[in-house]
């Protein structure tokens, strides 16, 4: 006989609350339920509240899969739920920067980075690269064909290629940058002093060897200039009439007159 009196009473206490609040009884029913997309939120305050709210379902979700004792179906279905919440959570995110609030992505992203966290993943969950953000929590690390699964790509990643090495090269590998500091340009001019003052001490030991000598053919030139004395020559192919005379064999007269009487006799 109890539960129907409790069935009645709370079935009154229900009609005397939307008699209180009237009209207005399906429109804070609908405030209090979480809209199912985030572009239905028109107000900075509610998705902030939804947001609170998603984040709290997640603590409770991961909370819940650290169990060892829930069976397979059970784990994988309260995964899938987390990430559901999780993608859910991003929506809510990019909607609160919309509506002029801060962007959370962005600040939870930077504390990631901040705490060394790797990119895939936080400190209780692990993520392959390419799947989508989706990640495993607690006991569903351990998963049948989720541990082969993660050493696979493991495995995969240890593998260079050679785009990878060509991802790494800097424009210093080419010498691009080497004269920015003004090292390099300071140590060729120190060499080409040197390689200049040992030209000319070769240049004055020969102009002595030639003097010591008596001279000889030439002995009158001035090597400090670049003029040539009259009746010095340089000798070898300056022209292309040099170059013709030197590489084509023209006949003398006789020899084109004797080929035209042989030719004619033929005929």
């Amino acid at each position: 006989m109890a539960r129907p009196e409790e069935k009645a009473q709370a079935m009154l206490n229900k009609w005397v609350k939307m008699r209180e609040q009237g009209d207005n009884y399906g429109q804070i029913q609908q405030s209090n339920r979480r809209p199912y997309l985030a572009t239905h939120c028109e107000h900075l305050n509610d998705a902030e509240k939804w947001r609170r709210q998603i984040i709290r379902e997640i603590s409770a979700g991961i909370s819940k899969i650290q169990n060892e004792g829930l069976g397979e179906h059970a784990v994988r279905d309260l995964n899938d739920s987390i990430n559901k919440l999780m993608r859910e959570k991003f929506h809510w995110n990019k909607r609160i920067v919309q509506l002029g609030g801060p962007d959370y992505n962005k600040i939870e992203r930077n504390n990631q980075i901040a705490e060394g966290i790797a990119s895939g993943g936080t400190d209780s969950s692990i993520s392959l690269e390419g799947s989508s953000g989706y990640r495993y929590f607690g006991v569903a690390k351990d998963l049948p064909g989720v541990k082969e699964l993660f050493a696979r790509n493991a495995a995969k990643l240890t593998k260079r290629k050679r785009g990878d090495v060509y991802k790494f090269i800097t424009p210093d590998y080419y010498g691009l940058r080497d004269e920015e500091d003004g090292v390099l340009l300071e140590a060729e001019e120190k060499a080409a002093k040197m390689r200049l003052s040992q030209l000319n001490n070769l240049r004055l030991e020969y102009q002595k060897s030639r003097e010591g000598s008596g001279g000889g053919a030439g002995g009158g030139y001035d090597y400090d200039t670049d003029e040539e004395p009259e009746g010095l020559s340089m000798g070898g192919i300056m022209g292309a009439a040099d170059a013709i005379a030197a590489h084509v064999a023209v006949p003398t007269q006789d020899i084109v007159a004797q080929t035209i009487l042989e030719r004619k006799k033929k005929q």
